[in-house]
């Protein structure tokens, strides 16, 4: 399964956000998925696709050409993609995923995720979408799209729209049953 995965170029103040990529990453390496992610070596990102490579895994970045810089780009990526936009960034990733991860980050992350919301809302795709819920990073959030459901912007249930699953049992499972 390509496992397309948003989270942020920082590592956040939490070591736990860190811990929690790697434990994803080496999930994703160890059972023979592909990373998709945006192609950075730094924060989060990195972390991520170090931890899928270090486990055999198959890692496709993708990055637009204003942020390919060696001290940016992540140069041991089994492919890489470079793109003249963000916008045509966001549609690689779209088009190579088949299941929408995000892990704590900043507003790229949330654009990213929301499309993809955005996109199962309207039916335009069924691929999974979880957004990691490490340490209650995004209780927030998850209490937002409860809200949007109370106050009927949200037609159907949110979570046929959007998981939140706190740990990397929830989404093995939620992945293995997609896969099932």
């Amino acid at each position: 399964m390509n496992i397309t995965v948003y989270c942020g170029s920082q590592f956040g103040a939490d070591p736990i956000y860190q811990e929690k990529a790697k434990e994803l990453g080496q999930w994703i390496g160890t059972n023979g998925h592909t990373l998709i992610y945006g192609g950075g070596k730094i924060g989060l990102m990195g972390a991520v696709a170090d931890a899928v490579l270090a486990h055999g895994g198959t890692v496709i970045g993708v990055i637009p050409e204003f942020l390919k810089t060696p001290d940016k780009v992540h140069d041991r990526l089994t492919k890489l993609y470079t793109v003249k936009t963000m916008e045509e960034r966001k549609r690689r990733m779209i088009d190579l995923g088949e299941a929408f991860i995000a892990l704590p980050g900043g507003p790229g992350t949330l654009e990213e995720i929301s499309e993809i919301m955005s996109l199962r809302r309207l039916k335009k795709c069924t691929a999974p979408c979880l957004i990691y819920n490490v340490s209650g990073y995004y209780d927030p959030l998850e209490s937002m799209c409860q809200r949007m459901g109370r106050q009927e912007f949200i037609v159907s249930d949110y979570e046929e729209i959007v998981l939140f699953p706190r740990c990397l049992d929830e989404i093995r499972y939620y992945l293995e049953e997609e896969e099932g």
